[in-house]
């Protein structure tokens, strides 16, 4: 008996061994990846990427020196109808007279089983195609023919790049990973800080081997006959080789409150820290903070833009005369760049135009605008510096290096901190900025070439205050009026949910939203005066915000805001739950019943207090003949709440949904 389970065992070695160093290779797909109907270790899985494996070579070009080679190759099971979009591929690659990329797709087959036998059908020159994202990047995409359920894809492709840049690698994605190999083949002139990221980490082997370069020459000499000479050189240098390998990586679930899901994926990154080539001194690039900053300073579209005058003064000596506190100048001058030079759209924290060449057109990418503004405020005698951030969609700037950062803002020092800043929004506020740029923290950066990092994250609560009036008929028909009043970011987010819409678009979008209801008497407060909170106020009716059933009415007290779901259902979480900023919502709401009905059942009073301050909600609620008066706080005090306290996030929320769902019911005398 014993002799049989150590045959089994030894078995089951041999062939997770097998499975383990099983090579891939394209074009080798099997019969039983296209029958397999579901992923073995995740039934819900609509597709699978069954093996993926990338190169990154930094080898030299007779004519264009170093160059970095990337090839990728993969192939992808599809199981279900919802995994067809798998089907349509794309690779992003630099396109512009600074860094043009090639990209090129090759071996691109869609294998499925026919009459028992396994049909191939290629891509042809029609699904390949590409497409322009901005003046930087485009697309090279193709689209696999004869995709359906039970598919296997496969394709290859390579990236020539005239730098050494080594692309990001991930090991996770939005379906499971059962194979993934990235391996990096760098010369010793170079050095690359590696960075991993996520909560699966792939193992790494690394190797130094001995590399040459050939050189082949000639040379002509003169005289009465001219002869040619030929010569062959060798460079020999150490070549560093890393290769990493991830086995059944989970797919990465996206879940309420994540702000980038990118950002907890498991994958590696390289940034070129310094290089040393052979009689020539070491250089710096991005080996710490520090080094990033001075590389980015010197940029020619960063600290010279900065630093540049003589475009602005004489407009800023007429808006600045009388004004003579902190205050009335940041926001004086923040007005002036808001109103006079418009955002393009483009990001970045190089410029794009130069801010001379941008206050003159009135228009400009994200560091045209906010380096001029920093210029502008040091002009006014006020200590600004600009803030280099790496946008939401960008991901989190989690170590030093030079592609973190994909955008600036501008920071004025005052006694109380910092004042953040940033004019490429309308309306925009000191403190208060775009909802992209809530992202962790960002790097400030001095005259001096010093810097530090800088919270980026709201800390004061933004408060939702809702005053709300309403009466019920005997029928269940509900008529009130209702007044909002929006501040800070809840202000700024709402200012442009109405800028450009006409309002009986807007009034159409707010009927839908809150169960149809019918609005009249609609009005606005300090819609333009974006310093004030912006208030809003209806008289509504509706038909079907209340229940009668057998001679009884059942109400939900909070109408169409209450919440109805609890975003945290995942019995554990990973990730920081990000509400993008601090909020109060705030509700006080007085009903009155029909005359002819008693309350028979009335929500009994709730008071939950998380731990460290987290945040409260309360729930209260009497009446007093046919009157209701109802108070609820909902308020939550950090921007951004961390993984261990999901448990106690997750029964606040629980608590809250109960809560405000519970319905009042009226009976008849």
């Amino acid at each position: 008996m014993k002799i049989i389970k150590l045959f089994s065992l030894t078995v089951l070695l041999l062939i997770a061994s097998k499975a383990m160093s099983q090579e891939f290779k394209l074009g080798k797909v099997s019969i039983a990846e296209l029958e397999q109907k579901a992923h073995p270790k995740d039934s819900a899985a609509t597709a699978a990427i069954l093996y993926k494996k990338g190169t990154a070579r930094i080898e030299y070009d007779v004519n264009d020196g170093f160059v970095t080679v990337t090839d990728v190759e993969t192939r992808i099971k599809i199981y279900k109808k919802e995994g067809l979009d798998w089907a349509n591929q794309d690779v992003w690659f630099y396109n512009y007279s600074g860094l043009r990329e090639k990209v090129s797709f090759s071996d691109a087959v869609t294998y499925n089983i026919v009459g028992g036998k396994i049909e191939k059908t290629k891509l042809k020159s029609d699904g390949v195609f590409e497409e322009v994202l901005n003046k930087y990047k485009s697309l090279k995409k193709i689209t696999m023919p004869n995709v359906k359920e039970g598919s296997v894809i496969e394709f290859k492709y390579s990236i020539k790049c005239p730098q050494e840049i080594i692309r990001d690698w991930d090991f996770q994605t939005s379906i499971p990973v059962n194979y993934s190999e990235f391996s990096t083949f760098i010369p010793e002139y170079y050095t690359f800080s590696p960075r991993q990221k996520g909560y699966f980490f792939p193992k790494a082997t690394t190797a130094r081997v001995a590399k040459s370069i050939t050189f082949n020459s000639k040379e002509r000499s003169g005289g009465r006959v001219t002869s040619t000479n030929f010569s062959t050189d060798y460079l020999t240098y150490m070549e560093d080789q890393v290769t990493y390998k991830a086995v059944d990586f989970p797919a990465m679930k996206d879940e309420a409150y994540v702000n980038n899901i990118d950002n907890y994926t498991s994958s590696v990154a390289h940034e070129l820290s310094m290089t040393k080539f052979p009689n020539q001194v070491l250089k710096e690039y991005s080996a710490d903070w520090a080094s990033v900053v001075r590389t980015i300073y010197d940029y020619d579209d960063f600290g010279p833009e900065l630093n540049k005058t003589g475009y602005f003064e004489d407009d800023l000596k007429k808006i600045l005369s009388g004004i003579n506190t902190p205050e009335e100048k940041i926001l004086v001058i923040l007005n002036h760049v808001k109103s006079n030079v418009k955002w393009n759209k483009y990001y970045g924290y190089g410029c794009d135009n130069g801010v001379k060449k941008a206050y003159k057109e009135k228009t400009g990418n994200i560091a045209d605008i906010n380096l001029m503004l920093t210029a502008m405020l040091r002009y006014s005698g006020l200590t600004a510096n600009p803030v280099l951030v790496s946008t939401r969609s960008n991901g989190i700037a989690l170590f030093p290096n030079r592609t973190a950062f994909n955008y600036v803002i501008a920071a004025v020092e005052t006694p109380n901190g910092y004042v953040l800043l940033d004019a490429s929004e309308k309306f925009t506020v000191p403190n208060v900025l775009p909802l992209r740029v809530l992202n962790w923290s960002g790097r400030l950066i001095r005259k001096d070439g010093s810097s530090e990092e800088i919270n980026l994250m709201p800390e004061k609560t933004s408060v939702d205050n809702v005053f709300m009036n309403y009466s019920i008929d005997s029928d269940g028909k509900v008529t009130g009026k209702t007044r909002r009043q929006y501040m800070d970011y809840n202000a700024m987010i709402t200012r442009g949910n109405i800028e450009g819409l006409k309002e009986e678009e807007y009034l159409e979008k707010l009927e839908n939203k809150n169960k149809k209801i019918e609005i009249s008497d609609y009005s606005k407060t300090n819609e333009k005066d974006i310093l004030l909170p912006i208030i809003e106020t209806y008289s509504f009716t509706g038909n079907d915000l209340c229940e009668v059933i057998g001679g009884k009415i059942y109400l939900n007290p909070m109408l169409f805001f209450a919440t109805n779901n609890n975003p945290f259902k995942q019995e554990t979480r990973e990730y920081p739950v990000d509400f993008s900023f601090p909020f109060t919502d705030k509700y006080s709401i007085n009903i009155e019943i029909p005359e002819g009905f008693v309350v028979e059942t009335l929500p009994a009073p709730a008071a939950v207090t998380m731990e460290d301050n987290l945040g409260v909600f309360k729930f209260n609620i009497a009446a007093n003949d046919n009157k209701l008066q109802l108070s609820i706080l909902h308020q939550i005090n950090e921007a951004i709440v961390s993984a261990e306290k999901y448990e106690m996030l997750k029964e606040y929320y629980k608590t809250m949904v109960e809560k405000e769902t519970e319905k009042i019911v009226l009976k008849r005398i």
